[in-house]
C-alpha cells in the first residue's frame, strides 16, 4: 500500500509539474501576444500619423498658396483704389475748396426750426 501511495504521490507531483509548465507556457504566450499587439498598434499609429501629416502638408500647401494669391490680389485692388481716389482729388480739389469758402463766407442767419419764442411780461 505504501508503494501505491508513493506511486500516487509521484503521479500527482508529475501532474503538478506538467500543470505548472502549461501555466508557464500560457503566460509566455500571453506576454508574447501583448508584445505583438503593442508592436502592431505602434505600427498602425505610425502609419496613421504619417498619413495625417501628409494630409496636413497638402492642406497647408493648398491654403498657403491661395492666401498668397489673395494677398497679391488685395494689394493690387488697394493700389487701384488709391490711384482712383488720388485722381478724384486732383480733379475735384479746386471745386471743393471753392464750395467750402463759399459756405464759410456767405452766412445767411436763420431761426432754428426748434426755436420757441417766449413771451416776456
Amino acid at each position: 500500500m505504501a508503494a501505491q501511495n508513493s506511486q500516487g504521490i509521484t503521479t500527482l507531483l508529475e501532474a503538478e509539474k506538467e500543470a505548472a509548465k502549461t501555466v508557464q507556457r500560457a503566460r509566455q504566450y500571453r506576454v508574447q501576444r501583448l508584445k505583438d499587439a503593442r508592436t502592431e498598434a505602434a505600427k498602425e499609429i505610425e502609419a496613421l500619423k504619417t498619413q495625417k501629416n501628409a494630409e496636413f502638408q497638402e492642406f497647408e500647401a493648398m491654403h498657403t498658396g491661395s492666401s498668397d494669391q489673395s494677398f497679391a490680389r488685395v494689394t493690387t485692388e488697394t493700389e487701384q483704389k488709391l490711384q482712383e481716389v488720388q485722381a478724384a482729388v486732383q480733379k475735384n480739389h479746386l471745386l471743393v475748396t471753392e464750395r467750402l469758402l463759399t459756405a464759410i463766407t456767405k452766412v445767411e442767419p436763420k431761426i432754428h426750426r426748434n426755436f420757441r419764442h417766449v413771451e416776456q411780461s
